[in-house]
């Protein structure tokens, strides 16, 4: 029995589709976890990069995060609001600005450490095969954006 040439454009044979879906479902997963740390994920996100390089510029959280400087500001903005983290401009040139972590900030990363393991087991994925499968989403997000820049 010969293949439907359209089985391709069936949802459930969709790589973006299978990503998109589960991109979903762990924001949902997240969302009561960082509720009780009073943060969004993009927030969390940002307090992921700098409980790792503390008093890093907002032009290389742009681009650890993969996201437009305009649109992490906003979530910075409300970060300061919240007392978790400074800006501060380089006195060495003032158009660089730095986040730095508050008190409030660092300790709150006490709080949040065991959010990544209660992720884990709700994945149903053990250490390894988590790790592998974050290695070929990886490949597959270096690969488009190679693509996407050899377009641009």
């Amino acid at each position: 029995m010969a293949k439907n040439p359209y089985d391709a454009l069936k949802l459930d044979n969709q790589l973006c589709f299978s990503l998109y879906s589960t991109s979903l479902a762990m924001s949902k997963l997240y969302k009561p976890l960082l509720e009780e740390l009073g943060l969004t994920y993009p927030q969390y996100l940002i307090m992921l990069v700098l409980w790792e390089d503390d008093g890093i510029t907002v032009t290389e959280l742009s681009g650890r995060l993969a996201q437009d400087k305009g649109a992490l500001s906003p979530v910075i903005k409300r970060l300061e609001a919240q007392a978790l983290i400074d800006r501060r401009r380089d006195p060495a040139d003032e158009r660089r600005v730095h986040l730095c972590l508050t008190p409030k900030g660092k300790s709150l990363q006490r709080r949040a450490a065991d959010i990544p393991a209660q992720v884990l087991r709700a994945s149903g994925l053990d250490r390894n095969a988590a790790r592998e499968l974050k290695a070929q989403i990886e490949t597959v997000r270096h690969a488009l954006n190679s693509l996407i820049r050899d377009t641009d």
